[in-house]
């Protein structure tokens, strides 16, 4: 049973609906605009998108710990390989493991959801790519996560591939109106990862992870934080706006917006690193309840 809660504690299960907000927004948006959703697709775009998260998570940490950047974490990184409790020959398996399931759900979303054979090929590549980029962000001498490129990432695949992913795999086209909700998804999970980087700032920088708030420095991470959260809001607000004005509850996001006055001023004024890092947990529920409630009101509309 100690063993269990050790691989349960490294498969980060908090960050598992991340993965499955943007799935969740693209289904939404097909059905507001096409008004259908294929449930066995939807399912296993999820499934898909769960596995891949689970094995970035186990990469991560077995990048870090590889590279000595978790060697000095007091919070939020207590996990079983860096306490020594998994080897590092059992993450690989594992990480191997997740993948091939990741490969396997995939495979069976592209029969499912694909027609033709670009289709095809489009949605190999991607999922290949999702792979190889959750690996690669801190696995290897040249991983990109060392070298500040993990927000861009983040917006790439929690944002752009999830949403406008998921929407085409439902429709087989690409509504150009998808593009607004997908930015705002994805800045939404990058607000989660700013969090913990600033968290993490101190050790990041001694031991050559380039962050963003590594090479912004504490105070404009700070202001980088603000931007994120206001950006996430006016791409959701342009779309309520310029494609939805005929559906009020299009706007029931914006019940969302204490938690980002609470999560901004915490983050601006924080002081201790216990503090920012309840603010990470208070960062997913922004995520999860932003494009929720986004999400219903698409569909109520």
């Amino acid at each position: 049973m100690k063993m269990l809660a050790v691989w349960v504690s490294s498969l980060r299960l908090k960050t598992i609906p991340l993965a499955c907000c943007g799935i969740v927004t693209g289904n939404a948006l097909s059905m507001a605009y096409d008004h259908k959703v294929n449930i066995s697709i939807f399912i296993f775009s999820l499934l898909t998108a769960v596995a891949l998260q689970v094995m970035s998570n186990l990469a991560n940490d077995y990048g870090d710990v590889v590279k000595g950047t978790d060697k000095d974490k007091t919070i939020g990184a207590e996990r079983g390989l860096k306490e020594g409790l998994i080897t590092p020959q059992q993450m690989q398996f594992a990480i191997i493991f997740t993948g091939l399931i990741a490969i396997a759900f995939g495979i069976v979303l592209i029969i499912l959801a694909c027609h033709t054979f670009r289709d095809v090929v489009i949605f190999i590549m991607l999922g290949l790519l999702s792979m190889v980029a959750a690996i690669l962000y801190t696995v290897g001498d040249k991983a990109y996560g060392y070298y500040g490129l993990g927000d861009l990432s983040v917006l790439l695949f929690f944002g752009y591939a999830s949403v406008m992913g998921s929407f085409f795999l439902q429709t087989h086209h690409v509504g150009m109106y998808s593009f607004l909700p997908a930015t705002a998804a994805g800045l939404l999970s990058v607000i989660v990862l700013n969090v913990n980087n600033i968290r993490d700032i101190d050790g990041d920088a001694l031991y050559g992870k380039r962050t963003i708030p590594v090479r912004l420095g504490v105070l404009w991470s700070r202001y980088y934080h603000f931007a994120l959260l206001v950006a996430s809001i006016a791409f959701l607000s342009c779309f309520a706006f310029f494609y939805a004005r005929d559906n009020g509850y299009a706007w029931l996001f914006l019940l969302a917006l204490p938690l980002y006055f609470w999560n901004g001023y915490a983050v601006y004024h924080y002081r201790e690193t216990a503090k920012l890092h309840k603010q990470l947990a208070v960062a997913i529920k922004i995520n999860i309840f932003t494009l929720s409630l986004f999400s219903i009101g698409l569909v109520l509309g």
